[in-house]
């Protein structure tokens, strides 16, 4: 089990324990448990925040609206309630605060999240009694560097992609592994992913599943014109350079499908593991297995009956 110490607001004999709600206020139904979440917390004694975007929409009285990267600071917990989307977005504030993140599905496949809406007033109590653990993610930095133009710096928790900015064009890449040129591709894309983020955009491209216990990144050629075109996985210590050829058409440089960047012929990107991982909350021990079948709805019947 793990827990934190409660967070002080520096008033004698108060101490205030802080959650910050991170939601996707552009569905009612988001909003209304989102608005649930709050009411729950700050009756067991929690200071909630809200970001400040959000605020309006939640209407919720006696939140307090944050913004900017310190919105997670000094804060116990942070919630995604959403799909993988708002996972990822509440990630960005969790991360640089060394926060604890709760992601609750209320999407569709919410494959980052570990509960369901179904769970919410357990998770809650959970939350309220300390009765989690947390996970450390690995995440990936990525540096890009092109004449002309300011260094690029960025991260992401599932996947980074260099991939041709013109539809109608393919993108030639130069990828090296740990200092050595491995291959040129005549490609649609590139991906470098975490095993985080082995199962989406990397699993859609053909790259494998990896449990996350495991320390690895992955490289995955997208729709690559090469005999040798298969996925990779090397060790956590491994660093990527992607290099746009200088004669090739336009690149797009996307992290985590949220933060995108031009990338001229030319640019050279590299990928390394993140320094700061993202620490996800874990309300149950189940095994990722399971979360496998059950996200993915994978047949476990044959027509012998159940296996046990």
């Amino acid at each position: 089990m793990w827990g934190r110490r409660p967070v002080s607001d520096g008033t004698a004999g108060v101490v205030n324990r802080t959650a910050l709600l991170v939601t996707h206020t552009g569905r009612r139904r988001s909003t209304e448990h989102a608005r649930s979440v709050a009411v729950d917390l700050i009756a067991a004694g929690f200071v909630v925040r809200v970001v400040a975007e959000e605020a309006e929409d939640l209407d919720l009285p006696g939140a307090v609206p944050v913004t900017g990267p310190e919105a997670a600071e000094g804060a116990e917990i942070v919630f995604a309630l959403g799909g993988d989307g708002t996972f990822l977005r509440a990630a960005e504030l969790a991360r640089p605060a060394k926060v604890p993140l709760l992601g609750i599905n209320l999407g569709k496949v919410g494959f980052l999240a570990d509960a369901e809406i179904d769970d919410l007033d357990s998770a809650v109590r959970d939350v309220v009694d300390r009765n989690y653990t947390v996970d450390e993610r690995l995440t990936l930095d990525v540096t890009a560097e092109f004449d002309g133009g300011p260094t690029i710096e960025s991260w992401a928790l599932n996947e980074i992609s260099v991939e041709k900015g013109e539809r109608a064009q393919m993108l030639e890449l130069l990828v090296d592994v740990d200092g050595r040129p491995l291959s040129r591709y005549g490609c649609d894309g590139v991906v470098c992913a975490t095993p985080t983020g082995s199962t989406a955009y990397a699993f859609s491209g053909g790259g494998p599943v990896v449990w996350p216990e495991v320390e690895a990144l992955l490289l995955v050629p997208i729709s690559a014109h090469a005999l040798f075109s298969r996925p990779l996985v090397t060790a956590p210590t491994s660093t990527f350079v992607i290099t746009v050829d200088p004669f090739t058409s336009l690149a797009v440089l996307c992290c985590d499908g949220r933060r995108v960047y031009d990338l001229p012929p030319g640019a050279r990107v590299t990928v390394r593991r993140g320094a700061l991982p993202v620490r996800i909350v874990r309300l149950r021990d189940r095994p990722f297995t399971d979360r496998l079948v059950a996200k993915f709805d994978l047949p476990v019947q044959g027509w012998r009956g159940s296996r046990h």
